[in-house]
């Protein structure tokens, strides 16, 4: 992604109110939408979302959260956090294309008081039920329209399907000083804006937060200004709705410069000042990051520290919970190393269902291993060892990492047996092999969602190896697959 310019930040300030860019205006929206040659376009003021083009698909797991009628192109997000009421008051400027006839739009919502709702800049009606926002319009499939929601609430969680130990509610969570800050994975984000909230539709975002007085509002995506206290970000690669993050607090800010001068931003509190060795970091991880995987994906990186036991590969920010950096350097390092991991394996390139989890968390701990090796001093004979023998208590535990259960979400089968599988590909391939097949994923792929089948053929194509046994045998069998060697030369 290329640096924004000057003149582009300025236009962005004078764009808060609103928080989008250049928006289409109701006289001149419902451009349309066609595919020529198969490939999607979109014509008139909508086509500066192209980016955000998106099939969304009914996730088999989780058929409640998202839908397939819309693909949402961008997301405006006009906030404002009040500590002392704990209230949230917000703009939502949804630019979205309908994928079929319908008689009205929904998208995912808590129930917050809905204040306004316009649909092309008139007036419309909508409702929040069941944790649906549901807006009375007749809309036609390829014809983008503009959604504008404007309301107010306290936040509330919702729950989350799993049984982990790092386990906390979902959504945005109010912390114990009166700050805000979220972790939402699988859904959530429609705890905090009216989102299609699912990873098969991405977009593009534009996010304001103005906070109090001695307060900063820190969201996903590339810092693009400050007016007054009104912060603003801006994502120019796609984003699923789960990797986005939000957080208010008493921050003080620590910048560095990565790779290839990429700028870095943690976001810390006065009683995390402890830990700055250690957050001093990132650049570093960057750095080790790219040998091997190729460009980072994204235009800015950053962490920001928050009140939870867990952490979160929120895109271009990490969200890193405070009990991380607690735990000592070799694991803040490796739970950093392996959230930094994701912004090329699931934020850069993305699962298009929970089915494929695996595609995600097996990618980042089999880097974060290899980050072990490099840096800690882990054998191969004892990630080998280790490995095969997690692999099949997991795999009687939870089943094999293809067939996860709705209500076991994240469950240590996906991360562990789907990092097996990989490393069973590296043993095959040899270093060279495998890490240009690592770096082709991510570059070839950048900004699309995939899947096992996709993720298949590409292995194939790209080592002129078939390796479907290989691939089906640790993600499908209920128990360890044998060891195999390397391909002959």
């Amino acid at each position: 992604m290329r640096y924004r310019s000057t003149v582009a930040v300025l236009a962005s300030l004078t764009l808060l109110a609103g928080c989008t860019a250049d928006p289409p205006t109701a006289a001149t929206s419902g451009g349309t939408f066609s595919a020529p040659s198969g490939e999607p376009t979109l014509s008139g003021p909508y086509a500066a979302w192209a980016a955000g083009v998106s099939k969304p698909v009914v996730d088999p797991l989780y058929p409640d959260r998202g839908t397939d009628a819309v693909d949402v192109l961008h997301y405006g997000l006009d906030l404002n956090w009040s500590p002392t009421k704990r209230t949230l008051t917000g703009t939502a400027t949804v630019h979205l294309r309908p994928t079929r006839d319908a008689q009205s739009v929904s998208l995912d919502f808590k129930p917050y008081a809905i204040d306004t709702v316009t649909v092309d800049g008139r007036n419309a009606t909508g409702a929040v039920s069941r944790e649906k926002l549901v807006v009375e319009t007749p809309v036609r499939a390829d014809v983008p329209i503009t959604l504008v929601v404007g309301c107010h609430g306290r936040p509330s969680t919702t729950s989350w399907p799993t049984k982990r130990g790092d386990a906390h509610p979902l959504g945005l969570t109010v912390d114990s000083e009166g700050g805000i800050w979220t972790m939402q994975e699988p859904f959530g984000a429609f705890t905090w804006y009216p989102a299609n909230d699912h990873p098969s539709d991405e977009a593009l975002y534009d996010i304001a937060v103005t906070a109090p007085k001695g307060w900063t509002g820190v969201a996903s995506g590339t810092p693009v200004g400050q007016s007054g206290n009104t912060f603003a970000y801006r994502s120019t690669a796609p984003v699923a709705s789960y990797a986005t993050t939000l957080a208010v607090g008493r921050y003080k800010r620590l910048t560095a410069t990565g790779p290839r001068g990429i700028p870095v931003t943690t976001w810390y509190r006065a009683k995390d000042a402890r830990y700055l060795p250690m957050l001093k970091r990132s650049p570093a991880f960057l750095t080790w990051l790219e040998e091997r995987f190729g460009p980072y994906p994204f235009d800015s990186a950053g962490l920001v520290m928050v009140e939870s036991n867990s952490a979160m590969e929120t895109q271009q920010m990490v969200t890193l919970g405070e009990v991380q950096p607690a735990r000592g350097d070799q694991m803040f390092d490796l739970t950093t190393l392996h959230e930094y991991a994701h912004h090329w394996f699931g934020d850069a390139v993305t699962l298009t269902d929970w089915r494929d989890m695996w595609l995600n968390e097996g990618w980042a701990l089999y880097v974060q291993k290899l980050y072990e090796k490099d840096r800690y001093g882990l054998s191969n004979a004892e990630l080998v060892t280790s490995s095969r023998q997690r692999d099949s208590e997991l795999r009687k535990e939870y089943g094999p990492p293809s067939k996860p259960d709705p209500a076991e979400f994240g469950a240590t089968n996906v991360y562990t047996c789907g990092a097996a599988m990989l490393r069973q590909l590296h043993q095959a391939l040899g270093d060279e092999r495998f890490f240009a097949l690592a770096r082709g994923w991510v570059q070839e792929n950048l900004h699309t969602q995939q899947t096992r089948a996709t993720f298949t053929a590409y292995v194939n194509r790209k080592t002129g190896h078939d390796f479907t046994a290989l691939i089906d045998a640790w993600l499908d069998s209920p128990t360890t697959p044998p060891e195999t060697g390397p391909l002959p030369q």
